[in-house]
């Protein structure tokens, strides 16, 4: 698509539209574990870590592909099933928030931990270079003997944790602060003076929402 027609203005609106989709409606969501460079030691000849150390853990808004990949093998120990999954980062959101996912890091999803093990830029959009689309990252899930960590919730209904049911999601809708702490979410036309901030702030699925007590339900006054 020529540049004449597809403008720098386009672009920000397919990535806050794309933010939009992700962040305010989908909700889903993975925890990033990133290998951290300074405290993890390697080897003096062969440059391999005996060891990995990790920062905290960052939340990043995904939207996750459900088919898992299932990989089964059967030898004389018995059955071994493993699987991969598909995460997809919107590339602008890592920009803006500093952060670049490497082969060899890990995030959790559901009640698994899953080492990256396929890093690759989904597309261009139009065609420009500069402009890319979203990140895929794949995971391969991890024996605990490899990495431990502390799982967050959402888990799975199976589990009687407080956080194994997600009760509350709050929109970010491009403000700095909701409800549940700094969002790092950035609206590029909003922040370049196109459109004005929104009148309401983020609204909430949450037990506030519910006056019948069967679950969590849409709240209109946050």
């Amino acid at each position: 698509m020529a540049r004449l027609f597809i403008t720098p203005r386009e672009m920000n609106f397919i990535s806050d539209i794309t933010k939009e989709l992700i962040k305010d409606v989908v909700g889903q969501k993975i925890y990033y574990f990133p290998v951290s460079e300074t405290k993890t030691k390697t080897h003096e000849i062969y440059a391999e870590a005996l060891q990995k150390i990790f920062d905290n853990p960052i939340i990043l808004d995904v939207l996750v592909n459900n088919e898992f990949q299932l990989d089964t093998k059967i030898d004389k120990f018995g059955i071994d099933t493993n699987f991969k999954i598909e995460v997809y980062v919107q590339h602008r959101d890592m920009v803006d928030k500093g952060i670049s996912p490497s082969i060899g890091d890990y995030y959790s999803f559901s009640d698994v931990m899953y080492e990256i093990t396929e890093y690759r830029y989904m597309r261009n959009i139009y065609g420009q270079a500069e402009n890319i689309d979203g990140v895929s990252l794949i995971g391969t899930r991890v024996r605990e003997s490899q990495f431990t960590a502390k799982i967050h919730g959402p888990t799975t209904i199976e589990y009687s944790d407080e956080d194994a049911i997600q009760k509350t999601f709050v929109q970010q809708r491009g403000v700095a602060e909701n409800s549940e702490g700094e969002t790092a979410d950035v609206r590029d036309l909003v922040r370049q003076g196109v459109l004005d901030p929104p009148i309401t702030g983020p609204k909430e699925v949450s037990p506030k929402g519910d006056s019948t007590n069967v679950g969590s339900a849409f709240y209109d006054e946050s």
